[in-house]
């Protein structure tokens, strides 16, 4: 199925030709046609499907250019993730000037938020915390939004925003409908769908072959003080120019950052205590090339999506079984193969065994032997899973 065959204004087709999208995504074949139609989607779909535009397209479509007031909005987790749908909203809606989108979210100035808003708006695109705060203090107006979108669902209510949402989503007087897409559904996303969806229609998107990550994961038994060096000749050896790295802690990042950069590698860290600004300016350093490696906490990499990371480390240990997952997703994206590597010492042992079995992840263990990365046999890890000998 091909976007011509969708009943959209010429406008939206003309920025969709000049974004050089042809082909609808299985997600925006799924809910696109439904939420036009006025039905109210929840839609299970892994990142980096289309998303989107699955539901950027028909909000578009609806907003009244005329009408200078709010009319959708979506929510969303993170700061870096409402950035990237705002700019992606904004692509969609470039030929009709008369529709803005603005962000709202944390670690900006409310006040410039604030003039944005009073200029007109007809779509906001906010976090729960930034979008409660305008609404308490009366610097939006909420009464004509007709529709309104949870994007990354689970993971918003997995970060405690559970309430705010709701309380957000009951003082919307005009809300004709509610969509959802989320990556899992879990229990908070389908109480959420129970009290405020109608008949909503249920499409799942499950990840290909053809698109899913292809991700040669690598465990590495290391010591506390042998950890940087095994990594940094990891990086050599393998030739590796774009990385991320995952710390546990703030200072963590900042300390591994400076170590990297007494070893001359282009490196920056990220945590969720820097101003946006400064965040943004990293990552655009990131995306363009200027910084090879970047050090990040989970809750500041949340949202981050650069499509040719070659390399994923597990400098600390993932505090969770799901943060493990998002770490190692953040390379083999967009058809690209990608490696993770987790580096662990003797007393992570029975942490690492829990966590590899509860993500049913495939991890060959692998050790440094004069520059190489060596297969251990046999492997403590796998089952009759994959065998990958891996050396550099």
């Amino acid at each position: 199925m091909d976007y011509s065959s969708l009943s959209i204004r010429p406008e939206i087709a003309r920025a969709i030709e000049k974004m050089g999208f042809t082909e609808l995504t299985e997600v925006q074949e799924k809910a696109i046609p439904p939420m036009m139609a006025g039905r109210d989607v929840v839609g299970k779909a892994p990142t980096g499907t289309g998303k989107t535009c699955a539901f950027g397209i028909p909000i578009i479509q609806e907003i009244d250019p005329a009408l200078a007031k709010p009319q959708a909005m979506i929510l969303c987790p993170t700061r870096e993730l409402c950035l990237q749908i705002a700019e992606e909203l904004s692509h969609l809606a470039e030929f009709l000037p008369e529709i803005r989108i603005v962000a709202l979210y944390g670690g900006q100035p409310i006040e410039k938020q604030i003039r944005r808003l009073r200029e007109g708006a007809q779509i906001l695109v906010a976090t729960p915390g930034r979008m409660q705060d305008h609404m308490d203090h009366r610097t939006v107006d909420v009464r004509q939004i007709s529709i309104a979108v949870l994007d990354e669902a689970d993971e918003m209510l997995d970060m405690g925003f559970y309430r705010d949402v709701m309380k957000i989503v009951d003082h919307l007087p005009a809300r004709k409908h509610l969509h959802m897409f989320s990556a899992t559904i879990s229990r908070e996303v389908m109480d959420i769908s129970w009290k405020y969806q109608k008949d909503p229609l249920e499409i799942t998107v499950d990840p290909v072959e053809e698109s899913a990550p292809k991700i040669d994961q690598y465990s590495l038994l290391t010591t506390g003080r042998g950890k940087l060096a095994d990594m940094t000749e990891i990086m050599i050896r393998g030739g590796y120019r774009r990385a991320m790295v995952f710390c546990n802690t703030k200072y963590a990042t900042e300390a591994l950052c400076n170590q990297l950069i007494s070893l001359n590698f282009k490196a920056e860290c990220l945590n969720g205590d820097m101003p946006q600004g400064e965040r943004n300016k990293i990552m655009g350093r990131f995306r363009s090339g200027e910084v090879d490696v970047l050090v990040a906490t989970d809750v500041a990499a949340r949202g981050i999506d650069v499509s040719d990371v070659q390399v994923v480390f597990n400098y600390d240990l993932p505090q969770t079984n799901e943060y493990y997952l998002h770490r190692i997703g953040r390379t083999g994206r967009a058809k690209k193969e990608g490696v993770s590597f987790l580096l662990y010492t003797a007393e992570d042992k029975k942490r690492v065994r829990e966590m590899i079995r509860y993500t049913q992840s495939e991890v060959t263990e692998v050790r440094l032997q004069f520059g190489k990365l060596i297969e251990v046999k046999p492997n403590p890890w796998s089952s009759g899973g994959i065998q990958i000998l891996y050396s550099n």
